[in-house]
């Protein structure tokens, strides 16, 4: 299946989710179209749990694939699936680089990662998918420190998990720990996205 690479904005209002991050998307709090504003389906069980698998599918901008082995690795690993699933997505290197603030939304994290401008650990990696490990340091290669988008992108930054760590002078951040389940989006319901596997 291949990367989705419509409107956006028309996929965060019906999902009534922001996936950019920003909010921005949901200033009309109903579905795109026509019919929008007077839309009151009521979902099935199996409804309800393809909607929050596709939330959190489309918050990371994963294909369906992408999604599923990761899904199926958080399965095989000690605690709660889908906490450690979510921990999982949290550490992929392009979220986290968005998380440092060098981009403003994931995609522009994406992009940062595959043209080759992101470090782990001093060297150069252009997986957006490579899993950052506790410890690992996340930076800019020498010649990208000065990219306009990431300089604002960086004004622009509200807030800094407590699991980063950022040096400011070095423009570098450290994975200090794994996140918490409180510190993840809270308006994903991970049970859900289980049981919809678990069919």
């Amino acid at each position: 299946m291949a990367r989705y690479t419509g409107p956006r904005w028309k996929l965060s209002r019906r999902l009534g989710i922001s996936l950019s991050g920003t909010g921005k998307e949901l200033k009309r709090p109903y579905p795109p179209g026509q019919h929008g504003p007077g839309q009151r389906r009521k979902l099935s069980q199996y409804g309800l749990q393809l909607q929050e698998k596709q939330k959190l599918r489309l918050m990371y901008g994963l294909n369906e694939k992408q999604f599923r082995n990761l899904f199926d690795r958080a399965g095989k690993m000690q605690g709660v699936h889908g906490e450690n699933f979510m921990k999982l997505l949290e550490s992929r290197l392009d979220n986290l680089v968005y998380r440092l603030g060098f981009a403003r939304t994931r995609a522009q994290a994406r992009q940062l990662v595959v043209h080759g401008h992101i470090t782990v650990n001093g060297k150069k990696v252009d997986r957006p998918s490579y899993q950052v490990q506790v410890g690992d340091v996340i930076g800019l290669r020498e010649k990208s420190r000065n990219l306009q988008v990431v300089k604002e992108a960086l004004e622009d930054r509200q807030f800094l998990p407590e699991y980063l760590e950022f040096d400011e002078s070095k423009m570098e951040g450290t994975y200090k720990r794994l996140p918490e389940r409180s510190e993840l989006p809270a308006e994903i319901n991970e049970r859900m996205i289980v049981e919809f596997y678990s069919r």
